[in-house]
């Protein structure tokens, strides 16, 4: 099991405790680029081919709804490879 997959276990574990680093931390070592906000939004926007994740940049913890749709993206992008 590489880091990938155990950061991605660690979030899985527990979605409602997720800070915002450690999901841009694993979103951008699968090879998404993100995009940062302009104008004042706190959306980030994260892309890898067709696939597009925003998410809201929010302390102390990122809402659970935001870390299940990323780890349905990243459980994909992990089987592809």
């Amino acid at each position: 099991m590489g880091k990938l997959e155990k950061l991605l276990q660690k979030i899985k574990n527990n979605p409602k405790q997720v800070r915002f680093e450690e999901l841009d931390k694993i979103l951008i070592r699968a090879g998404f680029t993100k995009r940062q906000p302009r104008k004042g939004s706190s959306h980030y926007t994260y892309t890898k081919g067709s696939a597009r994740i925003t998410v809201p940049f929010n302390q102390p913890h990122i809402d659970s709804a935001y870390v299940k749709l990323a780890i349905k993206v990243l459980e994909g992008e992990i089987k592809d490879e």
